[in-house]
Order: C-alpha cells, then structure tokens, then sequence
C-alpha cells in the first residue's frame, strides 16, 4: 500500500535560512503576513531579526505576540479574532513548539471557522488553511514539517491532537542560529523530543520506507549530537546537526505516527503544565520496556542506528542496549520523574484514569508495537512516576 508523505512545499535550510522570509512571502504571493509568536521571542530579540527583514523588503504586518506554552482553545480564538482586524492573506509562525502549533491552528480557523474541538483526531483536516510559514527557534518539535497541531481545551484539561495536511506549513525556514542561546534544560527536553518523534515513527503500525529513513538519520544525529549540544552550547555542528534531526524526526512522525510515548505524554501537560519535550523524557524509557517484546527486531535496528549495539549483537542484547541507554541519556541530562520534578503525588495519582483514557482517545496508542489497555497505561505511569521504569 502506498504512503501518503506530506512535506511543505518550501523548505531553505541552514545558516541564515530565516532572513530569506521577505523572498520566501514574495515567492508565495503574500502580501500582508500576520506573525505569531510569543513574548519570549519579543524580548529576546529574534522578531526584531525577522521584522527588520519584512521592513527592508516594504511588507506589511502585524504582530501576535501572545501564544502561550500548551496554546488553549482561548488564546487560538484571541488570535483568529486579531488576524481578522484585517486583511492579512498569510501567517509566519515564529518560536518553539507552542507558536507553531498557535499559529498552524490560526490559520486554519482563520480560513475555515469553527472550534478547534471540531478538528479533533480523528476528523482529517486536509483542505488548506491561510498560506503558513513556519521559522522554528527550537531543536526539537519538528512542527516545521509536521501535519498536526496540539491545542488544550482548558475546560476538559484534554490536548487536542488535531491531524490533516492543513496544519502542514507551506514553506519552512530551518536556522539552526536560532538555536544557539538555547539553555541547557530546553536542549535536553527539544532534543529527547526529537529522538522520540524517530523511534516512534519507526517502531509505529504506520510506518513506512520514507519515514523509515528520516527516522533512522535522526537517531544516528540524536545519540551523536544531544550530549554535547547540551553540554557545548556554543558548538554550531551539534547544533546544526540537531536543528536537522528535529527537522527529519518531524518528517518521521507526521508521515508514519506517534505511539504510545506522546498519547501518554499529552495529559500529563494538560493537568501538570510540564512541557511537551520533557513529559516525552520522562515516559520514554518506561514506554520502550513496555513495548520492546512486540517488536524486538525495530527496536534492534535502533539500537545499532544510535551506535550503542553492532551487527554482531542479538536482538535480545541490542535491544538491552536500548532501554540502558534511554536510561542514561535520561540521567546524563539531568530529566526529573514526575515525582522529581515536582507533580503532587496525590493528584498525579488520582488523575490515572483520566489521563489513561485520554491518551488512548488520542489513537496515538493505537499505533504503539504493543497496543496498551488502559490499565496497562495506568501501570506505566505508575512505573514512570519515580524513574524506575
């Protein structure tokens, strides 16, 4: 059976690549962008860098500068209601993974109107929204090439996987410069995220020979890269390699699927607030060892891609290998459990239920080696609370 791939339609890589926005907007025919973004960007500096491009060129805009981290229904409705105080014909998403997942839900809501709860997974949203342009500034969530958006319905603490190619940007400008003030704890957390996204998509029911090939280059990158992109944060080839396995990972997952790891990811970021990247760190290892029996021979292939098992090992020990290393790329980056990070045990606890059933809801569980129950979900979330998993 033939896989459906889809990619952006523009993609400018490498040093610079963001201060070509004034061309790429030209090349699509928009004439009036509309930014999303969020105040870090603001203070930081990096919309002054790409408004200044839009300024020299003589492109109008405005600015949206108030995304916030796990985007809720309320500040996508916000921005929908500020794009359309005029005539703006196109939408540049610029940040990590919570404006890009704004402004993917903007311009689809800009075009087509509704709510977000009607586009939830599994309705397939395929018709384009407003033309997207999306500058990632973080290593990690690959949403720059990407067919979903996650949106928080405050009033259900439920995230909203909402899938289709209409949330796929139309072009992407991948500029690993951006990354380099990155702190530490964000380079970790982007960077696990991206090695999940890779062996998600290669382990996942949807996979497929193009994602299989994204998803193998992004663990090689991951398991040489990460340690010292965290630990050299001035090394622009670990962050350039990064910047380009978050990029291929993206391309992994939205071409294959995510599995278990991010539908058990999704509620804890809804009741606790934990960023997206680390409550995937904090899973993985505890997910993997739930699912590494269904399918050992992947999950070999993993091992040897990210250089931790040869040709000359087993299954069995390769996939030994795995699960020692998750663990220890866990430690060596300092990720907290749920209990270390700080989550109130009682609470944690007694949302189990709840976030088991939303996780399976998601259908991201589905797509898992070993299809998971969920009591089995709960039990994981039990193992995963203090690391012992």
């Amino acid at each position: 059976m033939a896989a459906n791939i889809v990619l952006p339609r523009h993609m400018r890589v490498g040093a610079g690549a963001s201060q070509e926005l004034a061309a790429v907007l030209q090349q699509l025919g928009v004439n009036h962008p509309f930014i999303v973004t969020d105040q870090d960007m603001v203070k930081f500096g990096y919309l002054e860098k790409v408004t200044r491009v839009l300024d020299e060129a003589g492109i109008p805009y405005a600015v949206f500068a108030d995304t916030v981290p796990d985007p809720t229904v309320a500040s996508v409705d916000k921005g929908v209601e500020a794009l359309k105080q005029r005539d703006h014909d196109g939408v540049v998403a610029l940040g990590g993974g919570s404006p890009m997942d704004s402004a993917k839900a903007i311009a689809h809501l800009a075009l087509h109107g509704g709510r977000m709860r009607d586009y939830k997974a599994p309705v397939m949203s395929d018709t384009q929204g407003l033309p997207l342009v999306a500058i990632p500034t973080t290593a990690g969530t690959g949403s720059e090439a990407t067919r979903f958006t996650v949106i928080t319905d405050e009033e259900t603490d439920e995230k909203m996987l909402c899938p289709g190619a209409s949330f796929c940007p139309i072009a992407a400008l991948v500029d690993y410069e951006l990354t380099l003030t990155m702190p530490r704890r964000l380079t970790a957390d982007t960077g696990v995220d991206t090695l999940t996204h890779a062996l998600e998509a290669y382990v996942s029911a949807k996979r497929n020979p193009f994602a299989d090939g994204m998803a193998q280059m992004t663990m090689t990158a991951v398991a040489k890269h990460l340690r010292t992109a965290c630990n050299e944060p001035d090394n622009r080839e670990a962050r350039e390699a990064m910047m380009l396995a978050a990029l291929h990972g993206g391309m992994a997952f939205s071409n294959a699927s995510v599995c278990m790891v991010h539908g058990m990811s999704r509620p804890i970021g809804a009741f606790f607030h934990v960023p997206h990247g680390l409550s995937n760190a904090m899973l993985l290892p505890a997910v993997t060892a739930f699912s590494i029996e269904a399918a050992p021979d992947r999950y070999a292939d993993a091992a040897r891609f990210m250089g931790v098992a040869t040709a000359d090992d087993s299954n069995e020990a390769a996939c030994q290998k795995l699960l020692q290393e998750l663990r220890q790329l866990n430690t060596d980056l300092d990720v907290p459990s749920p209990r270390d990070y700080g989550i109130d045990e009682a609470r944690y606890f007694e949302v189990l239920p709840t976030m088991a059933e939303q996780a399976l809801a998601s259908g991201s569980p589905g797509n898992n080696p070993r299809v998971p129950t969920a009591d089995e979900i709960v039990e994981v979330y039990k193992q995963a609370w203090d690391g012992r998993g």
